[in-house]
Formats: structure tokens, sequence, C-alpha cells
């Protein structure tokens, strides 16, 4: 089994539908901006409104992309929409993906359960479900034996 574990330091994320978000971030901007600022009766405020738009949804797109789950020696970084939290393999109890589920969710040893959205079905079942299994294999390597 030792020999299926990914090379640390490593980084899950659903790549495919990062390229989506960002993708279509750039091409909302260009699009929202082209307009703004080509209609001839618009104000110079109103053209400038129009690129604050765009780039406010391009933003939004950006920050939809940055989920991210790193593991290395020491232990898990789960970068979630606008929050990150370190993890030392020992607090991790168990990694779970459950059909229906969004996303992987880490068992917690005080008891709680936290997010991973860095590892999501989406648009890349298969990928996401060779993630959860990777970092479950690791949290069973590094982790304190107690579960998973």
């Amino acid at each position: 089994m030792n020999e299926q574990l990914p090379a640390l330091p490593v980084t899950f994320r659903p790549n495919r539908t990062r390229a989506v978000l960002l993708t279509l971030g750039v091409a909302v901007f260009a699009a929202v901006s082209t307009v703004g600022l080509l209609v001839p009766r618009l104000s110079t405020g109103e053209k400038i409104s129009f690129v604050f738009t765009g780039a406010l949804l391009c933003g939004v797109l950006v920050l939809l992309s940055r989920p991210k789950v790193v593991a290395d020696d020491r232990g898990v970084t789960v970068v979630n929409l606008t929050t990150a939290r370190r993890l030392e393999w020992a607090e991790i109890v168990q990694v779970n993906l459950r059909s229906g589920d969004p996303w992987v969710y880490l068992d917690l040893s005080d008891g709680t359960s936290l997010p991973a959205m860095g590892i999501q079905p989406g648009i890349a079942r298969e990928k996401a479900l060779r993630d959860a299994r990777a970092l479950a294999a690791l949290v069973d390597e590094r982790g304190t034996g107690t579960g998973g």
C-alpha cells in the first residue's frame, strides 16, 4: 500500500473545475468590460462601473477556484473559499467522501468534521475518488491509527 502513496508534499485540487472557473472569470471580465467601454452613450463613471462589475464577477469566480488540500510531512492544510486551516496528521481521524457528498469531509480528533473542498467530485469524479483514497492512505500511515 505504501507504493500507492503520493510523494509529499502533494496538492489535491479540482483542476478541471478550477480551469473552467478561471477561464470563465477572464471571459466575463473581458465581455463586461468590453461592452461597457464600447457603448458610446455611457459616461466615464458608467464605463468604470462596467469594468468594476466585470472585475468583481471575475473575483468571485477566482474565489470559487481557491479550494485545495495540501499534505506535507507535518500535516495537512485545508484551503476552502474564505478560510484556511492547518491540521497535524494526528488530528485527522478519517477521510470521508460518501455518495452524494459535494466534497471530502475530514473527521477530526476533537469530534468535529471539516469540509475539504479541494477534493470534490464535481466534473471529475474518478480523480476525486483517487485523491480521497490517497489522502485517506496518508492519514492511515501518518496519523495516530485511531480511525480511518
